[in-house]
């Protein structure tokens, strides 16, 4: 996994992000054993007390789960992974809608360039809306 880092957040919070995305995209699969805090850390270039704050709020957002002596392991609820999935879509979303309009486009111009933009890309794809 690539890590990368801005200066506008807090390290630990763009690590849950981070390690939300690995688990969302099957970085991470479902059921598998997280490598332990040290390694993580170690990887990611990070404090070990970063990593552990960052894989406790996974824990606490039920992403992570702990088993006493064989360490981290990825939630096995598919249900639960989509949801945070969904979640990160989301804000990506309302990230770019925000920078188009800040660029003075309306709601409408923009799924139209996103249509157009798609078409380019891919083909045609259909984004009804």
């Amino acid at each position: 996994m690539e890590w990368q880092f801005r200066n506008d957040a807090p390290i630990y919070t763009q690590l849950i992000s981070q390690i939300t995305q690995g688990i969302v995209s099957g970085s991470f699969p479902a059921g598998e054993r997280l490598p332990s805090v040290r390694d993580l850390a170690t990887e990611a270039r990070v404090n070990p007390n970063t990593m552990q704050r960052a894989l406790t709020e996974l824990e606490r957002d039920g992403l992570v789960y702990s088993q006493r002596t064989a360490g981290r392991f990825v939630t096995e609820d598919k249900k639960m992974i989509e949801t945070a999935k969904r979640a990160l879509a989301e804000g990506h979303i309302q990230r770019f809608l925000e920078a188009m309009e800040r660029l003075g486009y309306g709601r409408e111009e923009i799924v139209s360039l996103v249509r157009d933009s798609a078409k380019e890309e891919r083909g045609h794809v259909d984004l009804s809306v």
